[in-house]
C-alpha cells in the first residue's frame, strides 16, 4: 500500500502534531507581543503544548519505522 512520502503511514499523528505545534507557536507569539496582564500564562502554556505535541512526533515516527520484514530484507 503506498502512503504519502511526506506523512507516512500516520497522517493522523501528523496532522494531531502539527496542530499541537502551530497552537503552541500562536500561544507563544501572543505571549511575547501581546500587551496582557498574564502574559506569562501564554507563555508557560505555550511550552507545555508544544511538549506535548513532542509526544506525538515520537509516536508519529515510532509507527513510520520500517521493520526488514517490511522491507522484504533477508539476513
Amino acid at each position: 500500500m503506498k502512503h504519502p512520502k511526506f506523512t507516512g503511514r500516520c497522517a493522523s499523528l501528523f496532522l494531531i502534531a502539527i496542530f499541537f505545534d502551530i497552537v503552541g507557536i500562536v500561544l507563544l507569539i501572543l505571549g511575547v507581543c501581546a500587551r496582557f496582564d498574564f502574559w506569562d500564562f501564554f507563555i508557560y502554556t505555550s511550552a507545555v503544548v508544544i511538549g506535548f505535541s513532542m509526544v506525538f512526533w515520537v509516536l508519529w515516527y515510532t509507527f513510520n519505522v520500517i521493520s526488514p520484514e517490511e522491507m522484504e530484507l533477508t539476513f
